[in-house]
């Protein structure tokens, strides 16, 4: 039974108190806190947004388990294109320009939504986690991945825009960011790159979320070399 609500009640669970059975010094009914532990007689300690910590006794207390608080995590990685515009007799030329993030800022709004017409049924809940295949603490964390586009620093850049319920470990930001890598070099991403961009009437674009040997996918902070605090800088959804 422990063994059970333990499972049941991960660290990190969120819970609303209704109501408290403790005739002492009960936690307000209403209030809200995440799960520390679950001990070996069953009750849920709680680590509470008032600063407490008195445990919860199911089946004596009455509380309601919350859907995951998801924040906003971003990962960006270098963009290049191949560019095909049409000769002088309005053929396509078969020798393509490689344009880079800089020179690909003018056409953020047709990748982003070629990208975007790109993700398949099956991906309209968890994007590309639908397809991530183990049972471990990334798969519970990352409820969705989904590539996109955007401009920083005057460059545009291909972005794996994640929501995340809780915060990642090291080795789950790793893990996570290897998983991404295979999608945007083997797998999501090798088929995007063969799907036309149509653009400027009869000119095409062909773009590649993974490009070479040195390519990267960083944090904000790791790419851009902001100042940070406090670990990974996740934007909390309103």
């Amino acid at each position: 039974m422990v063994k059970f609500m333990q499972a049941q009640y991960p660290p990190g669970t969120r819970i609303r108190l209704n109501s408290m059975s403790d005739p002492y010094s009960p936690v307000p009914s209403g209030t809200e806190g995440v799960v520390d532990l679950v001990d070996d007689a069953g009750s849920i300690h709680m680590k509470w947004d008032n600063g407490r910590t008195l445990a919860i006794v199911p089946g004596e207390d009455s509380f309601t388990v919350l859907p995951p608080k998801l924040e906003t995590l971003k990962l960006y990685m270098p963009l290049t294109a191949e560019f095909y515009e049409p000769n002088e007799y309005g053929d396509l030329d078969e020798n393509g320009v490689t344009l880079e993030g800089e020179e690909l800022r003018g056409y953020e709004s047709q990748i982003a939504a070629a990208l975007k017409k790109y993700r398949m049924p099956e991906e309209a809940e968890r994007g590309l986690m639908y397809w991530y295949d183990k049972n471990d603490g990334l798969n519970r964390k990352v409820y969705a991945a989904v590539f996109t586009v955007e401009t920083r620093n005057r460059e545009l850049w291909g972005v794996a825009e994640c929501r995340v319920a809780g915060e990642l470990t090291g080795a789950e930001l790793e893990t996570l960011k290897s998983y991404l890598e295979g999608q945007a070099a083997d797998g999501w991403g090798e088929g995007f790159e063969q799907q036309e961009i149509r653009v400027g009437g009869k000119s095409e674009l062909y773009v590649h979320l993974w490009n070479s040997d040195a390519w990267s996918i960083q944090t904000e902070q790791e790419r851009f070399e902001q100042e940070q605090t406090g670990g990974i800088t996740l934007a909390q959804s309103m």
